[in-house]
């Protein structure tokens, strides 16, 4: 386990991620990019459970999202299989998960307070709390893609799946854009990758 998880995990925090993945029916897979999460957590038939964790994830991403499936299981066990996926039994066991972890040895002096403030209430997806995304995406390497609040009113951007849209104005906390094809209006978080495109389609 542990050679599959160096390139991926500091080294500091190598040695209680081990801890808790000393399980002889818990399995965990590296993924190629998946464009829909950053990774899951399975019940497989045969009774064994299996975590999936996309490669293409920063060191700092990869460990939020190794402990947040590992807390799915350690939540199934505890719990049982009639919780909800991300209910208050599992907010409670990422967050004694996370803990020992929000020390400046393992991350950036820059994240401690952001993850400080998400794990007070940890979300689904750490993507939706904006502020921590967005620092967290700092130690990406670098690629050709645009934040939505970084595309000006009225042009065009693409995502991953083709889709062409026209942005357009700020609400509270999110942007509304418009898909071409269809007229229909969309709201996307200021965090949200995309494509910028320099020709306007009609």
């Amino acid at each position: 386990m542990k050679s599959k998880l160096q390139d991926f995990i500091s080294p500091k925090a190598m040695p209680q991620v081990l801890k808790l993945l000393g399980h002889d029916n818990l399995l965990v897979k590296i993924k190629k990019e998946r464009k829909t999460r950053h990774g899951d957590y399975m019940r497989l038939p045969n009774g064994k459970h299996q975590i999936t964790i996309n490669s293409n994830l920063n060191e700092y991403k990869f460990l939020i999202t190794l402990i947040h499936e590992i807390a799915h299981f350690e939540a199934y066990n505890t719990y049982g299989k009639l919780i909800k996926p991300h209910g208050m039994e599992w907010k409670r066991t990422f967050q004694h998960l996370m803990l020992p972890f929000l020390n400046p040895d393992i991350f950036p002096n820059e994240l401690l307070p952001l993850l400080a403030k998400h794990f007070k209430n940890p979300k689904a997806s750490s993507d939706t709390d904006v502020n921590l995304a967005l620092s967290l995406k700092k130690f990406d390497k670098p690629n050709n893609k645009t934040y939505i609040f970084e595309v000006p009113v009225g042009s065009n951007f693409k995502l991953y799946n083709g889709r062409i849209f026209q942005m357009g104005k700020k609400r509270v906390k999110r942007f509304e854009c418009v898909e071409i094809q269809t007229g229909r209006l969309y709201l996307f978080n200021p965090n949200a990758e995309v494509e910028l495109l320099k020709k306007h389609y009609e």
